[in-house]
């Protein structure tokens, strides 16, 4: 997979519940992936695999045949090297761990947001094959390369930072909807040391600064009094 872009990736989702499917399979449509398969349970599922036909699978654990990490435990056991995301519920505790102990990659609780499954999904397939997201953004006449951080503007070129890549690719994820500020800043500072609001605003102010042509008058990073910012990529 080596030379491959990120969303040429092949994902297999495994699942009972066929909504879940159907929402995580969007999410990742609308990112961008376009191949894509699922199944509802361990025996379509080994069928797959044997075809060679994932680069990674995201894993529910309770299947109605066979549990997750016995299926994947099988795989291991054959030679079959492929990075597994586990799907698990709450109360799981051990389960989760053993699955970790097994080599898995990753795993998210249940409830989780279809975001933070596809940035787990990116993550490990960045990490497993050295991918690239090769993704830009256009702003109106301002471009944006995800993969380098580099804003092409009419005057020039412009870099963001580690915290404005971040920033702009959480509120990218969500174009069209509101991200609050709490979300936001727990996604620049997991650990919580942020301090203050005020902190959050200076890096809205600096990115606008670089993608908007008139950073006074924003077209399509918007603040929404009292809630958050929303990123409007048509800049209406």
């Amino acid at each position: 997979m080596i030379d491959m872009i990120l969303t040429d990736s092949r994902i297999l989702l495994v699942d009972d519940e066929n909504k879940i499917l159907d929402i995580n399979k969007k999410l990742l449509e609308n990112d961008g992936f376009t191949n894509i398969e699922t199944c509802g349970c361990a025996e379509e599922a080994n069928k797959v695999i044997e075809n060679s036909k994932a680069d990674i699978v995201v894993l529910d654990i309770m299947l109605p045949d066979l549990d997750g990490l016995s299926l994947y435990e099988m795989w291991k056991k054959r030679g079959i090297n492929i990075p597994v995301i586990f799907l698990s519920a709450r109360d799981e505790e051990t389960s989760r761990l053993k699955g970790l102990g097994l080599g898995a990659d990753d795993y998210v609780t249940k409830p989780y947001t279809p975001e933070e499954l596809l940035l787990r999904i990116k993550a490990v397939l960045r990490r497993t094959y050295n991918l690239t997201e090769n993704k830009t953004v256009e702003l109106g006449s301002v471009r944006i390369d995800l993969s380098s951080g580099i804003v092409y503007r009419a005057d020039g070129e412009a870099e963001l930072t580690a915290k404005e890549l971040t920033l702009f690719t959480k509120l990218y994820d969500n174009r069209g909807k509101i991200v609050s500020m709490n979300i936001l800043m727990d996604t620049l500072w997991p650990d919580g040391s942020y301090g203050l609001e005020n902190s959050l605003i200076v890096h809205i102010r600096r990115l606008r600064e670089k993608i908007e042509e008139n950073p006074s008058e924003p077209k399509f990073l918007q603040t929404v009094r009292g809630l958050g910012y929303r990123l409007n990529v048509t800049g209406r």
